[in-house]
């Protein structure tokens, strides 16, 4: 994810020439309207980063428009406090627009129920006049290899969620004794992870990481880490942001095969500028002498044309041993160049593989049109196929790609698309709907109780609290059982 940056600028391009909206942001921040019933009603299943802009979109763009936002866990905001590296604290700022959105007058959070299970879609779409679904990508794809469920293979989804505190990854223990770790994926997570893995203790003790995660890590024997891609340097996924934070990590020093970079200074010239950056400064990295490093303790390397084959167990305890990795060579070239195996192969000793070759959405409910295959709801400018009234956002409606900037330029069109149809009478808007005091009804009769946004203010002071001691932003409470019993106090 990019920094707030790239954030800012993004929210500048879409403010301006829109002042006229920004003032009906605080319009009647003081309490929750009451006197607005009779206006349309928009529920939003899911409070990331999409859910949230799709909100901000909506609020700001209809001053008589009551927006609902579901989440599953009682805790908001998703991917910014669940998928965001605990060293990036900077692009987790946005929390603080979030917060302004949850507490406007016609917006209204409702944590702790899972949509699909508590309440079904096909209701929410008679107590509303739009339905959004943006519950992202809450899977992880697989690798596809034999060996893949052994102890010691982790998707990095799972070993994210492990550092940064969600709760369905708090058992996960990873094995951290071994010398080498390899990460198959060469995207920004990939690189988090990476990082995460070789980042002195002491820098990460003054951030929001779990404090399981970093005694494991403070114990952790992995010096080498081998982050590995089917592709070239001219393919990899990650952002120049996150490669020089990799070469300026303290104690670690990059190790790489010089013939990956063979022909490249040629070739850089006629590239678009931010690969050409990120591809010059990998051929930096790549060929400068590494003296002042050569007392580093840890290793990192990008293993580059090499798609994994098998995880090599050990037989005596059934635990990963090792990869093999088979040798590609490209065809075409740049963006669309396709990695062919060569029929050679290579095994490496490891005793740690993380996966993170992408996230995955996951169908939310029987009714709601989902493209399995690509692992999105089929629409048009987040318009749900066949399926009036019914919208989606972020990754749930592109795949899980770009970043904090990408999906708020996609929440915002798919938000454009709700507010054009209730302009145009494809949503029709002239009849009053219940919205949450029906839903409320639904949850109490199958004893759901919901967070408020509130409720979760309840939570966050003591999180911080808890982190003041140690000197931490906050300690993140682990389990839905202790954030509900905190929510209720």
């Amino acid at each position: 994810m990019n920094g707030p940056k790239v954030l800012s600028s993004g929210l500048n391009l879409w403010t301006s020439g829109r002042s006229r909206w920004i003032s009906r942001l605080h319009d009647g921040v003081g309490g929750k309207s009451s006197c607005s019933s009779c206006g349309p009603k928009v529920c939003i299943v899911g409070s990331g980063p999409a859910g949230f802009y799709t909100a901000q979109y909506l609020i700001k763009a209809r001053r008589d428009v009551e927006v609902d936002i579901y989440e599953r866990l009682p805790v908001p905001f998703g991917l910014v406090r669940f998928g965001v590296a605990p060293d990036h604290p900077e692009v987790k700022n946005v929390i603080n627009a979030f917060t302004q959105t949850a507490k406007h007058s016609r917006c209204s959070f409702y944590g702790n129920v899972a949509v699909g299970k508590d309440v079904s879609v096909a209701e929410l779409q008679q107590a509303y006049h739009a339905v959004v679904l943006s519950y992202g990508a809450e899977s992880n794809r697989r690798i596809g290899v034999p060996g893949e469920d052994l102890a010691g293979v982790h998707a990095a989804k799972d070993f994210v969620g492990w550092y940064n505190g969600t709760p369905t990854s708090r058992e996960l223990r990873p094995d951290l004794s071994c010398e080498t770790a390899v990460i198959l994926g060469q995207g920004n997570v990939a690189l988090d992870v990476a990082r995460i893995l070789l980042s002195p203790v002491d820098v990460l003790e003054k951030t929001d990481i779990t404090q399981p995660a970093l005694e494991a890590l403070g114990e952790s024997r992995v010096r080498r880490v081998l982050i590995v891609g089917r592709r070239g340097p001219m393919q990899v996924a990650c952002t120049i942001k996150e490669l020089r934070e990799m070469v300026n990590l303290p104690n670690a020093r990059p190790e790489m095969v010089a013939a990956d970079f063979e022909g490249l200074t040629e070739a850089v010239k006629g590239l678009p500028r931010p690969r050409k950056r990120l591809t010059e400064l990998l051929l930096k990295v790549a060929g400068e002498e590494q003296e002042r490093r050569n007392e580093a303790s840890h290793i990192w390397s990008f293993r580059f044309f090499r798609s994994p084959v098998e995880i090599l167990s050990n037989p005596e305890n059934d635990r990963t041993a090792g990869i093999r990795l088979a040798v590609n060579r490209l065809e075409g070239s740049g963006e669309g160049a396709r990695a062919v195996r060569t029929g050679e192969v290579e095994d490496l000793a490891c005793g740690l593989v993380i996966s993170s070759i992408g996230y995955k959405s996951l169908p939310i409910d029987p009714t709601v049109p989902f493209d399995s295959r690509r692992a999105v709801v089929p629409n048009n400018l987040g318009r749900v196929h066949q399926a009036p009234g019914l919208y989606c956002s972020g990754w749930l409606k592109t795949g899980p790609t770009g970043v904090i900037a990408t999906t708020l330029n996609n929440s915002f069109d798919t938000a454009r698309s709700v507010v054009e149809d209730m302009g145009s009478g494809m949503l029709d808007v002239s009849a009053a709907r219940a919205g949450s005091q029906s839903i409320s009804r639904l949850l109490e009769k199958r004893g759901v109780k919901p967070v408020t946004f509130s409720d979760w203010e309840k939570i966050d002071s003591v999180e911080k609290g808890r982190g003041e001691a140690p000197g931490k932003p906050r300690e993140k409470l682990l389990t839905v059982e202790e954030m509900l019993q905190v929510a209720r106090q």
